[in-house]
């Protein structure tokens, strides 16, 4: 078949390729020139014109002639002038229930899919380690190699990923979620929820929380976090719950360098040195493996051998008398969860900026941090890394939340010298810890840019 793809973005990549893949000719047209697309996207884009989908670009008028079939993305404007000409046109229309199935019918393996508004990468990892202890090869997508995990996917299976592995694990944000919305799903985990996209979503958190809740509507077995059910009563009557210390259907014990994790009248420890929130995704991914049929001591020695993830409460070490952590966190409760870990120790924080392809409240940050007396001191940067640009009003936002104590307040103009920055204000035995969405979207490029600020300030404020 002949089809038209409707935009270059997100959720239409995806498409073209795989109907390419699968035999098809394929046109993507799009409004934007090549240059104008951020340089991973247009990665992708010639990769796929590589392959053989025709890229018609900077086109305002596409046509129809010679179209079967067309793909149009949910953000498409009614008004946009091809979604006009497509309702008033006989042209088949592909659906994503319909480009779900495309998928279905590509996955010989079971799938193991992830959902939540934090904790997804981490449960993803943790979920692969117990299943590569136990002899299964795993193929993972996850945002560790692409914040568009759908687009990950579908590489996969054009490179014949899809046919080397025993399992499928796969991390669905909101986004691939919604265009993989008929995936079929053996065990589905939703990891957390909480306010968090709102802006893709009219401002509704229903709304957010149905998109997430389409995991359990595809998931043969469905886990979840016990905190979620806080959150929505419309989980399902059987869901498999877990937790840390509460009466639910897995529960763990964190220990000094150990879990216990309590199921049924059964009950395991095993060895495990990492920190804060990984113990508690690290119950639901033992929920996961008990539920598929691995044994206790696979799962036991997968976690002894776990050892985390990049910059994800991340050690690196000490510099100049100073221990410092990096991390992700960036949701309100993520940021306490962390901050909670180092109750009793003296902080000097550094931020990078907290919008990135969405608005976030930077003044709850602002009281958050506000709430920790063990702060001396917080470093805010305002470079937006989605424009290349300072805006230096979002580092404000926060730093001007901070009122209630002594609290040294830094804005700076780019991450590197707000990570340098911490060891003008910090001392021999204090702990420098990082915090920012960043990380998750762009994780090579904002580690490297700490990296970078990091040796500087260690050598400037030696």
């Amino acid at each position: 078949m002949n089809y038209l793809v409707v935009g270059a973005g997100n959720a239409s990549r995806p498409v073209a390729r795989l109907l390419n893949y699968l035999g098809h000719k394929v046109i993507m047209t799009d409004l934007k020139e090549m240059s104008e697309f951020k340089p991973i996207y247009q990665t992708w884009l010639h990769k796929m014109g590589d392959e053989g989908v025709v890229l018609d670009l900077k086109n305002p008028e596409p046509t129809l002639d010679g179209i079967d079939a067309v793909y149009m993305p949910p953000t498409l404007p009614s008004t946009a002038p091809i979604a006009k000409l497509i309702a008033q046109s006989d042209v088949e229309i592909l659906t994503n229930e319909e480009f779900s199935q495309m998928i279905n019918d590509l996955l010989p393996v079971d799938v193991i899919g992830i959902t939540g508004s934090m904790g997804k990468t981490t449960t993803t990892t943790l979920i692969e380690c117990v299943f590569k202890g136990a002899g299964y090869r795993t193929w993972t997508c996850s945002s560790l190699a692409n914040n568009l995990v759908s687009e990950t996917i579908i590489d996969g299976i054009v490179t014949g990923k899809v046919d080397e592995c025993d399992i499928a694990i796969f991390e669905l944000p909101h986004g691939s979620l919604g265009l993989l919305d008929k995936l079929n799903i053996k065990i589905g985990v939703l990891s957390y929820l909480t306010p968090e996209h709102l802006n893709e979503f009219g401002g509704s958190y229903e709304k957010y929380q149905q998109r997430k809740l389409i995991m359990q509507d595809i998931s043969e077995t469905f886990i979840a976090n016990a905190e979620c059910k806080n959150e929505s009563d419309a989980l399902r009557d059987d869901t498999i719950y877990y937790a840390l210390d509460k009466d639910v259907d897995f529960s763990g014990v964190m220990g000094d360098g150990e879990i216990t994790i309590s199921y049924g009248d059964e009950e395991f420890t095993a060895p495990f040195n990492m920190m804060s929130y990984f113990f508690e995704n690290a119950v639901g991914a033992a929920a996961v493996g008990i539920n598929y049929g691995i044994s206790q001591e696979d799962i036991i020695k997968a976690l002894s051998e776990y050892k985390g993830i990049s910059a994800h409460m991340e050690d690196f070490g000490e510099m100049n008398g100073r221990k410092v952590i990096i991390d992700a966190a960036f949701l309100p409760d993520g940021i306490r969860t962390t901050l909670d870990y180092f109750e009793g120790q003296t902080l000097v924080v550094f931020l990078d900026h907290f919008d990135t392809s969405w608005v976030r409240d930077k003044e709850e940050v602002g009281h958050i941090l506000d709430e920790y007396d063990n702060i001396k001191a917080v470093l805010a940067s305002g470079f937006d890394e989605s424009i290349q640009k300072v805006e230096i009003h979002i580092a404000n936002e926060i730093l001007d939340a901070i009122t209630e104590h002594d609290i040294v307040k830094v804005a700076t103009e780019s991450l590197e010298e707000a990570a340098a920055l911490s060891f003008k204000y910090s001392e021999p035995g204090d702990i420098i810890l990082h915090m920012g969405p960043l990380i998750s979207f762009d994780r090579e490029n904002i580690v490297n840019k700490i990296k970078i600020g990091l040796e500087d300030g260690r050598k400037r404020y030696e």
